[in-house]
């Protein structure tokens, strides 16, 4: 990996580099919250932010898309062709990036590989930005607290300046050409570990550290604790919304008026809908909440870990502050938590 430092008093110029070629997406303060959002000038964003209500997966995975339009007077079918902007993703977090590295195995899987994600995926260019967590984020315990792969540029904050990683050609030449860029010294460095320390000591130490999950989920799978949240679970689908790695989704046809013409749609869908798992003839293998409840945790924290080696759950804790009856990965990490206790007495 290669690293370089620019000052702080330099991101508007790289800021404004990007916007010479690209759309510019960055978080905005919309009220008291944050959300991704394109902006026109540097002083929109807010570089030091803490979780933007939604991620930016939207810009990869549409709510809305459009896969192809028909025309039932001709019986022709049209592929549809979006127009892609290309587009800098800025000041991402590390939870964020590899909730896109989660979504990209899905949609990039060779043997099914989605033009649509892809299309976006290869207009955009990532610059991600180290944060500090909040009382909700548990990135450290689902290790996506560091971004590896998955960037272009990440700004490591050291100070009043940055230590710049660099992941893509494209963007270090964007960096050279609009900062005063300068290489990496010890002190640099030491900055960097110190700042890693400090990061680590914030996260909320009410959040337990559990170890071998995907056990416990097999261990616990008919416990009342999943009837409890089930009892409490809305089935309003705010997690899904929220995510960074939900990629659930149904396909619709909708008709423009007259009925003869219209586009087949694909539209985010979430297993707690209780219509999620219901298939010809009226059967639904997940009826109740509890069992829905249980499946979106079980594939959060175990069958997708069986299948991509990585928990799909990064630990951003946007689940826990979108639910409004407390239903978040964190009370499962707690239940096992005292599951643990029960069995030690």
């Amino acid at each position: 990996m290669l690293y370089r430092v620019i000052d702080r008093a330099d991101v508007p110029s790289l800021v404004a580099a990007f916007m010479e070629r690209y759309e510019v997406v960055a978080p905005v303060r919309r009220g008291e919250k944050y959300v991704f959002a394109a902006v026109s000038d540097f002083d929109e964003i807010a570089l030091d932010y803490p979780t933007t209500i939604a991620s930016p997966k939207k810009y990869f995975l549409p709510a809305t898309e459009t896969l192809f339009e028909f025309d039932a007077r001709e019986n022709a079918v049209t592929d549809y062709v979006d127009e892609v902007r290309p587009r800098v993703l800025f000041g991402v977090h590390a939870c964020d990036i590899n909730g896109i590295m989660n979504l990209n195995s899905v949609f990039n899987d060779p043997r099914y590989p989605d033009p649509y994600y892809r299309a976006h995926q290869d207009a955009t260019l990532i610059v991600g930005v180290s944060c500090t967590p909040g009382d909700t984020c548990f990135c450290h315990l689902m290790d996506s607290e560091e971004a590896r792969p998955g960037y272009d540029l990440f700004l490591n904050a050291i100070g009043e300046r940055f230590l710049v990683s660099i992941g893509s050609v494209t963007a270090a030449n964007i960096l050279e050409g609009a900062c005063d860029v300068r290489e990496a010294t010890d002190a640099d460095r030491a900055a960097f570990r110190a700042a890693t320390r400090a990061r680590q000591g914030a996260f909320n130490g009410a959040i337990p550290d559990v170890q071998e999950i995907p056990m416990l989920m097999d261990a616990f799978h008919e416990d009342g604790f999943w009837d409890e949240l089930g009892g409490r679970c809305l089935s309003c689908n705010a997690c899904a919304s929220v995510c960074p790695t939900c990629y659930c989704f149904d396909i619709r046809d909708t008709l423009d008026p007259g009925a003869e013409t219209g586009r087949r749609e694909r539209v985010w869908d979430g297993c707690t809908s209780p219509q999620f798992a219901m298939v010809a003839g009226g059967h639904n293998f997940r009826p109740t909440a509890a069992e829905r409840v249980r499946h979106r945790m079980y594939h959060k924290l175990n069958g997708f870990l069986a299948t991509h080696d990585r928990s799909l759950c990064v630990g951003c804790g946007r689940c826990a502050a979108a639910c409004k009856v407390g239903i978040s990965p964190i009370e499962v990490l707690k239940f096992f938590e005292r599951k643990g206790a029960d069995d030690g007495e």
